[in-house]
């Protein structure tokens, strides 16, 4: 049962499972812990929005054999380009930190040892798997870290819950223009609709195409799609999308069924949200959301360090992908290295990691419509993706979700010009 499961998962589904990564964590159990069920309605709300978006990247690299950054350089200019690629890198690279610092800090908690053994082992494991072990069996041991997410679902049946009020908060959107509601849904859509998650998906159907020999490399000709490879595309990024946003509505159901409901309004790291739910729903529930950060932290660093090795290495016309050799592609896992390594240093030199996170997750709430736009672009062109493009239904969806994002962008940025 679980091998035949684990064939139909693609990238579509790890990539909506390491969207719930640490510091998505932290996010949604600060939105829980701040607003209660306030803010439940996204997690409805940005589906169709996530689903459209991460169909579209993944068609792009399904249809090209390319990734989105080669895409980009190849059909539009790279003033667009290259500053995109920086900001990946940036806002990645503090993603890596703030994961791996919560994840060493959740393993001293549960197991013992200092902070330091544990950051510098998981930085260890982290880039042996990423630079020696095959792309074949590297997307399977990914496949088996999305099983992790399961413990926010469990850890929500633990606790008292109002199943109606929950409900009814998750399908009625309530609103507010108050500068930390504002603040806090950028985040979330910053969160959940990531630029890093574009470049992922894109260059993850390409590493598919290389791994079932449809094309030689990365950006070595586009391979023969099938309807079936795009129904597959399809229900893929459906059900990983689906699941990531049921876990996050998970984690913010059972933070405001707790936090909230117990004054406990400021959750500045997941690990604090983990603490803060020990004495109010028991060792039990303490223990699965704890675990789970560490799952979900091992499942998302290296899609973030590789999201941005993908970018800079096509940028620069390096060879990319999960199936080269060390020897054969120095350029993309030295990206990959770096980014990690750099990670590291935010725990070290007194940035609060989570203030930088939970800020660069309004940052890509800024940065996301330009590259969403793109996107859509690239999706309608039939010079690049022939038959492929966009139907109405992917066009409104992705129209909406820029429209929304540069929406709230604009109200936030109101609401701090005020104050």
């Amino acid at each position: 049962m679980i091998k035949r499961l684990l064939r139909f998962i693609g990238p579509g589904f790890i990539t909506g499972a390491s969207d719930d990564d640490p510091s998505g964590i932290a996010t949604y159990s600060q939105t829980g812990a701040q607003f209660g069920y306030g803010q439940l309605w996204t997690a409805l709300f940005s589906f169709p929005l996530m689903v459209a978006v991460q169909e579209m990247s993944g068609r792009i690299g399904l249809i090209t054999g390319k990734g989105l950054a080669g895409v980009i350089k190849e059909h539009y200019s790279k003033k667009i380009l290259y500053p995109a690629v920086l900001l990946l890198f940036v806002a990645n690279t503090i993603n890596i930190g703030a994961d791996l610092g919560a994840m060493a800090a959740v393993a001293q908690l549960v197991f013992g040892l200092p902070f330091i053994v544990w950051l510098i082992g998981m930085v260890i494991t982290t880039l042996v798997l990423e630079i020696f072990v095959s792309y074949k069996l590297y997307a399977k041991y990914l496949k088996y870290l999305t099983f992790s997410l399961f413990s926010y679902v469990i850890t929500a049946f633990i606790v008292k819950i109002n199943w109606q009020e929950v409900l009814t908060a998750s399908i009625i959107p309530s609103f507010s223009f108050h500068k930390e509601y504002l603040f806090n849904i950028v985040a979330i859509f910053g969160t959940t609709i990531s630029p890093y998650l574009f470049f992922w998906q894109a260059s993850e159907e390409v590493e598919e195409e290389v791994a079932h020999h449809r094309i030689r490399r990365m950006g070595a000709g586009q391979p023969k799609v099938t309807p079936k490879d795009i129904s597959r595309l399809n229900i893929d990024t459906i059900v990983g999308m689906f699941f990531s946003n049921l876990v996050m509505w998970f984690i913010v159901v059972t933070t405001g069924a707790t936090l909230f409901t117990h004054g406990i309004r400021d959750i500045k790291t997941a690990q604090d949200a983990a603490l803060a739910l020990r004495p109010l729903a028991g060792d039990f529930a303490f223990g699965l959301f704890a675990l789970g950060i560490i799952g979900t932290g091992f499942l998302a660093v290296p899609v973030l360090a590789g999201s941005a090795s993908y970018a800079i290495s096509e940028s620069f016309g390096w060879k990319a992908g999960l199936y080269q050799k060390l020897k054969s592609a120095h350029g993309f896992y030295g990206a990959i290295t770096i980014a990690t390594l750099i990670g590291i240093l935010i725990n070290f030199i007194g940035i609060d990691p989570m203030s930088a996170l939970y800020y660069t997750a309004v940052i890509n709430g800024f940065i996301a419509p330009p590259l969403l736009i793109i996107i859509l672009l690239i999706a309608n062109n039939k010079a690049i993706l022939k038959d492929q493009v966009n139907g109405k239904l992917l066009n409104i969806l992705g129209i909406a979700t820029v429209v929304i994002m540069i929406i709230a962008a604009v109200l936030l940025a109101a609401s701090l010009w005020k104050n």
